[in-house]
């Protein structure tokens, strides 16, 4: 009997969440067992469910794409995860590998190739949207950027971007620290280290930057 994969959605476009499903709800392989519109109720739904494959966008509410991948892959290291996003640069594909993706595919893709990524990341194997691909080999071939340099994105932790996410989409203190479970003084500590690492100098700087590299979404 064909095993049927299990598939959780994790994106907070309902229209494309919803073509997601339609798409696959005609495949007899698959079953769309859940979805969430944020990282953070993407964990708690995640541990619950235990899906065979996480079909997640980097740019979302509360908790980002990247931090989602560190913590399924940290308790569900079998969980296959393929990143379905608008980012093409390799700045933004060698992050999601480093995080624990298994493929890297943009939402505009043909639905052929969307299947195709599916397939292949189920199959265990990586998958690179093509055009991303050569993008990717162009940085390396020119130096923009390799894995494990060092620069002061990656001196910031994981719970510092977690906080600097957060303070982008505007939420208070007290919000921040309800939201991650920490007390407001760690909220304020954090937010401190954030300035000092990224020689920013205020809130307002703090949320440019998160803008300018993709944190949050200014528009759907």
């Amino acid at each position: 009997m064909q095993k049927r994969y299990r598939i959780f959605i994790v994106e907070d476009h309902q229209l494309f969440r919803e073509g997601l499903k339609s798409m696959l709800s005609r495949r007899d392989n698959v079953a769309v067992v859940g979805e969430a519109e944020d990282g953070l109720e993407a964990i708690r739904r995640i541990r619950e469910l235990k899906p065979d494959l996480l079909l997640l966008d980097l740019s979302m509410p509360k908790m980002g794409g990247i931090s989602v991948m560190k913590e399924v892959k940290r308790e569900l290291p079998h969980t296959r995860i393929l990143a379905l996003t608008i980012h093409e640069s390799d700045q933004y594909v060698i992050e999601a590998f480093e995080a624990g993706s298994d493929g890297y595919c943009v939402k505009d893709a043909s639905r052929k190739e969307l299947l195709l990524a599916i397939d292949s990341v189920l199959e265990g194997k990586r998958y690179i949207s093509p055009d991303i691909s050569g993008q990717v080999m162009e940085g390396y071939i020119h130096g923009r950027r390799t894995l494990g340099e060092s620069s002061r994105w990656d001196s910031v932790t994981q719970r510092e971007r977690e906080v600097l996410k957060l303070l982008a989409e505007g939420h208070t203190n007290k919000e921040i620290a309800d939201l991650l479970c920490i007390s407001a003084k760690t909220v304020e500590k954090h937010r401190a280290n954030l300035i000092g690492k990224l020689d920013l100098h205020n809130i307002a700087q703090l949320t440019t930057y998160a803008i300018e590299n993709g944190l949050v979404e200014t528009q759907k």
